[in-house]
């Protein structure tokens, strides 16, 4: 296993949106096989028909392909040797019912005649014993209809007679189970816990614990990462691989952590309320007609988003956490991811956002913002709408916010700041800005350094601090008690704005 090729998969199933922890198990497997110098394959593992969402499978490769994190074999990405890679095509093939059909001659799995009615009658029983967790197994099957219980001639009999069957696991009753993971170390479990998987359903469709099996053996998958709720099927897909006397092909497996709501108390949902998507891109379920946003509409930088993404359940070691994507698989490992689960933080993934827009230039943003201010019925020359990036970036965790930081810019102040006029304003600050308005009317240069002159030199005339005035010459500039600096401002709108607006402000709010 040491000198195989490093070949891992993502293998969604296409029941809906791509929830984030989707996306961050595609994103280890991602850097993990960049990392070795492997391949990356998106397999959609579409067994259970009856879950299938129009739209899912396409939403899926959107996705991904929007976080950068690409396989280069699979679905959407590209025939490798191993096409196809919908299980669904794969079943018209014949390949898992040939597995399936070898553990039934091998005496490892065995046909179950049960009907929908039955397994309930069986569970209510169960139940009325006092079973703590009802289930088909070593004990329970034999009161049921199936292969273990019937006479040869009558299974015979069932199976020419095409009543409807399903193949099931045989799992031995009192058996130690071993098995390594890569993040938990050995892990042991008794059989008695483990149930007689469904391996072939009734309609010729291989269940996951087949399907999944056969395809990793086939497609000669190396390591198998796959979320925490996955780790109780464990070892029955451990029992499979033995049976089939295939356990020197088997996936090294890790169980990735879970990623738990803000509070830490349990999984985060894709209905979570904390204020941020759950989703990469906007989604729209066409089975409750439910919309959900997206990180990308919210504004988020793809590359911020998988750099919060990573560090939800692993780390590089040390306190590092703003890292590119080249980065992130120079230092990948899979034996630094966390076994206990990871708390989302809705105001750090904003941050991470933040660091990266800052990163950005200026004239990168305003590639950005322009489209938005033409929403908003305002075209200006890049060269504008550059400065207005410089100005308002440092408070803004998304350029989707820029507007709303930055409008005072382009539309003129109606309404004042009411707490600040009540607090600052007053006969002599009145005629502070009246003095002002007309020191800066003689200003000729006018930029930032001579502005800011104007007004220290308006201050010393008046005898009023700058501390005084300042938050109430905000507001009648802006309207707004905070911003960015008032003096890059009133270079960017020009003298002749400036002016109209301190007029505006005077003659509104005379005292």
């Amino acid at each position: 296993m040491e000198n195989k090729r490093v070949r891992v998969r993502f293998a969604p199933s296409p029941t809906g949106g791509l929830h984030m922890g989707g996306v961050r198990v595609a994103l280890f497997n991602y850097l993990f096989a960049k990392k070795h110098g492997g391949d990356f394959i998106l397999r959609i593992e579409d067994t259970d028909q009856t879950r299938f969402v129009a739209g899912a499978e396409e939403y899926i490769i959107n996705s991904l392909k929007w976080c950068g994190i690409e396989p280069n074999e699979g679905v959407g990405f590209g025939d490798g040797p191993h096409a196809p890679y919908r299980q669904s095509e794969r079943k018209e093939q014949g390949i898992y019912k040939k597995y399936a059909d070898q553990l039934v001659a091998s005496e490892h799995a065995y046909y179950a005649f049960d009907t929908s009615e039955e397994l309930d009658e069986m569970r209510k029983r169960l139940e009325a014993a006092k079973v703590a967790a009802p289930q088909y197994n070593a004990v329970s099957r034999q009161n049921m209809r199936n292969s273990l219980t019937l006479s040869e001639d009558e299974v015979k009999r069932l199976l020419e007679a095409g009543t409807p069957y399903v193949i099931r696991l045989k799992v031995p009753r009192n058996e130690e189970i071993r098995f390594h993971d890569i993040i938990r170390g050995w892990v042991v479990v008794n059989s008695s816990q483990v149930d007689d998987k469904v391996l072939l359903k009734s309609d010729g469709m291989p269940t996951y614990h087949l399907a999944h099996i056969v395809d990793d053996v086939e497609m000669k998958i190396s390591h198998a990462m796959r979320g925490e709720e996955w780790l109780p099927s464990a070892p029955a897909h451990i029992l499979i691989y033995r049976y089939l006397g295939l356990e020197d092909q088997m996936p090294q497996l890790a169980h990735l952590p879970l990623i738990l709501k803000p509070d830490g108390n349990g999984k985060l949902s894709k209905r979570d309320k904390s204020g941020l998507p759950m989703f990469p891109l906007n989604w729209s379920d066409p089975r409750d007609n439910t919309d959900y946003v997206g990180y990308k509409e919210t504004g988020f930088f793809p590359e911020a988003f998988i750099n919060m993404l990573v560090l939800l359940g692993w780390n590089p070691g040390d306190n590092k956490e703003i890292m590119s994507k080249d980065e992130l698989i120079q230092l990948f490992s899979l034996e630094r991811i966390n076994k206990a689960g990871a708390k989302f933080d809705p105001e750090k993934t904003k941050w991470f956002n933040q660091q990266y827009l800052r990163k950005k230039t200026d004239e990168e943003l305003a590639d950005l913002f322009m489209p938005m201010l033409k929403e908003q019925g305002f075209e200006v020359k890049k060269d504008f709408a550059v400065k207005v990036c410089k100005l308002v970036k440092e408070k803004a965790h998304f350029v989707t916010e820029f507007w709303s930081l930055g409008s005072f810019l382009f539309i003129t102040p109606e309404t004042f700041d009411a707490g600040v006029l009540e607090k600052r304003l007053n006969p002599q600050t009145h005629g502070f800005i009246a003095e002002l308005k007309n020191a800066l009317n003689d200003v000729s240069n006018f930029n930032a350094i001579d502005t800011e002159a104007a007004l220290k030199a308006t201050c010393e005339k008046t005898g009023i601090a700058t501390g005084q005035i300042m938050q109430l010459f905000r507001v009648a500039l802006t309207g707004l008690a905070g911003g960015p600096s008032l003096f890059e401002t009133m270079e960017l709108i020009g003298k002749e704005e400036t002016i109209k607006r301190l007029n505006f402000f005077l003659e509104k709010n005379k005292v």
